[in-house]
């Protein structure tokens, strides 16, 4: 297929054909993929109809710098053209086709006495696949009902002819307890062992009448020649067999093979199911949800949607039932929008399945939502403040040796991390290690900064540090007039205790408490985000410390000792108390060795 590149302003020269058309931005990074009917009309309607388009379309057309097209026979293969690159390339206007879960298969071997197993490698070459399977549990009943039905072997012995002969192997536990019938040593014929397969086969296929009527044949030979005990093992299968299909949905035995695809949707969601018909069961259901991109409408996904399922669960069926008219004109099957009767019926049960996934969808949100209010809300009771802290912001430094002092400031916003509004500092007024100055300069350049923007303001200020920290911090908000105004607190480090400005004492609460969690959160966040950011300038200005060099010790022993002790000196000069409280005796006397050596070097 000839692929053609153009400029947004060559787009009415496009032909009036079938095709998949490509947008790129600035840097040719791919954006978006899309089919049409006509690629001229498709293409050009991005550009002359702006008056109509949603806000997210406009960004789209602002960001197109170069059109690819590429043309094909019929709206369908550029339906599956399209399906293929969305699924290779994820642009990021497109609703996402993730292709990462591995559905489970059911694999027939390509050996003498193949074995049935399960497996999540699809490898042609292996054998004979039956799935994928949405469920594992519905895969599993399968698999665990042809072992109770057929004396299948699990080994993996070479079971070849010659190995046979020779008895290279012994019967195992599964013979000894009648799971097997010892083919290992002869003991079943390979036609016997085959004719098992094939009605297991059958099984897997959906054809569950042909093994029933393989039992049925058995049980009644056996009872003519008055073998009662095996007609009686025959009689049992027969009635697992028919367990097992009276779990499944029976729709209705005139009902070939057929697919289900039905959709409900709304502003930033649709809910796919898709149901599998096989000999008037249904042997599958499966609900994708999709994230809305471009405000795509309900035909659009489920086009997409019945390509991408038919063409993962390998569906040959040639009716597919919808909920909505399709034009999609294929020679593999028929689009069908049934509207009475049995097809009716299915369409019912599967939207039912969709409306399901949506309402399960909207009440996990509203979960999340409840407890971020509900830890907030305690938040709000264990430190008395008057609102509700919806907004808080979390300070931390991070200085090195005195070395690119930095500090950070991450942001939670109902209770979750929001980092568009995080923020890095470098030090510019203090000189050396000084972590109060550096607090005080970080915080009032923050604040400042949000009231010459007429930014909203946060309901809650968190110092990662003692009552040192918390009034270098508090003296640069009485510099903006803003103390009193906003609540602060300091964390101190090791008890995990509370300050508040002016008081002496600290304030408790309980470990256990989900608002203490949600402040330690805020405080562990705050310092890897200053940690990594250290870490980047130490790279970039080639600042390594020896101590690094120590074997057994890394980067994150480093980082805690500096953080804890400040300076390169001050933990030479730790006791050894001291340093095996912070990383234990063993990383203590590689410490203690390494400045012991370096003196002597001296």
């Amino acid at each position: 297929m000839e692929v053609t590149r153009i400029v947004p302003g060559d787009v009415l020269k496009l032909p009036d054909n079938p095709g998949v058309y490509r947008f790129f931005n600035e840097e040719d990074e791919l954006i978006y993929v899309g089919k049409a009917k006509s690629l001229k009309k498709r293409v050009s309607s991005y550009f002359n109809k702006q008056a109509g388009v949603n806000r997210k379309t406009r960004r789209l057309v602002s960001e197109i710098k170069a059109i690819e097209v590429t043309l094909v026979n019929s709206e369908f293969d550029a339906l599956l053209l399209e399906n293929s690159l969305i699924k290779q390339n994820q642009p990021k206007y497109n609703i996402l086709l993730k292709d990462d879960k591995t559905f489970p298969y059911l694999c027939v071997s390509n050996e003498r006495f193949p074995r049935i197993y399960s497996t999540r490698k699809f490898i042609p070459s292996n054998g004979t696949y039956f799935g994928p399977y949405a469920s594992v549990k519905a895969m599993n009943n399968v698999l665990r009902l042809i072992n109770n039905l057929f004396t299948l072997r699990t080994c993996r012995y070479d079971l070849s002819e010659e190995n046979i002969t020779k008895g290279k192997f012994k019967v195992c536990l599964e013979y000894h307890i009648g799971n097997c019938k010892g083919p290992c040593e002869g003991l079943q014929s390979e036609t016997d062992y085959l004719n098992d397969i094939d009605q297991a086969v059958n099984i897997l296929k959906g054809n569950l009448s042909v093994p029933r009527q393989y039992f049925k044949e058995h049980m009644n030979s056996a009872a003519a020649q008055l073998e009662f005990e095996a007609a009686q093992k025959f009689k049992d299968k027969l009635e697992l067999l028919d367990r097992f299909q009276s779990k499944s949905l029976v729709v209705n035995p005139k009902i070939a093979d057929l697919d289900v695809f039905t959709i409900v949707a709304d502003e930033k969601f649709a809910f796919v199911n898709y149901l599998r018909i096989k000999n008037g069961t249904i042997n599958l259901s499966l609900t994708s949800e999709i994230k809305k991109k471009l405000n795509e409408s309900d035909e659009e996904i489920l086009t997409l949607l019945i390509v991408e399922l038919r063409d993962k669960f390998q569906s040959s069926a040639r009716e597919v039932l919808t909920n909505k008219e399709l034009d999609i004109a294929s020679e593999n099957f028929k689009m069908i929008l049934p509207q009475r009767g049995d097809k009716k019926k299915l369409i019912e049960l599967s939207l039912k399945n969709a409306l399901f996934a949506k309402k399960e969808k909207y009440t996990s949100l509203e979960n999340v939502k409840d407890k971020s209010n509900r830890v907030l809300k305690q938040l709000q009771a264990d430190l008395s403040l008057r609102e509700l802290p919806t907004h808080i912001e979390c300070f931390d430094n991070s200085n090195i040796q005195g070395t690119n002092p930095v500090a950070s400031m991450v942001c939670f916003k109902m209770g979750r991390p929001s980092k568009k509004d995080y923020r890095h500092f470098k030090i510019k007024t203090v000189v050396g290690p000084d972590d109060f100055g550096s607090m005080r300069e970080v915080v009032g350049r923050r604040y400042s900064r949000l009231l010459k923007e007429e930014a909203p303001l946060p309901k809650l200020i968190v110092i990662d540090g003692g009552k040192g920290q918390l009034n270098a911090a508090c003296e640069a908000l009485k510099e903006l007039n803003l103390y009193g105004q906003i609540p602060i607190i300091g964390i101190a480090k090791r008890l995990e205790e509370l300050y508040f400005p002016e008081d002496s004492f600290p304030i408790h609460i309980d470990k256990k408490s989900e608002s203490l969690r949600l402040i330690q959160k805020l405080r562990d966040e705050a310092h890897r985000f200053a940690i990594n950011f250290h870490r980047d300038l130490r790279s970039k200005n080639s600042f390594n410390f020896e101590l690094e060099e120590v074997k057994g010790l890394g980067r994150v022993t480093v980082d805690k000792l500096l953080k804890e002790f400040g300076t390169m000196s001050k933990i030479e000069q730790a006791s050894e108390e001291e340093l095996i409280a912070l990383v234990g005796e063993a990383r203590t006397r590689l410490i203690k060795n390494f400045f012991n050596q370096k003196r002597e070097a001296q």
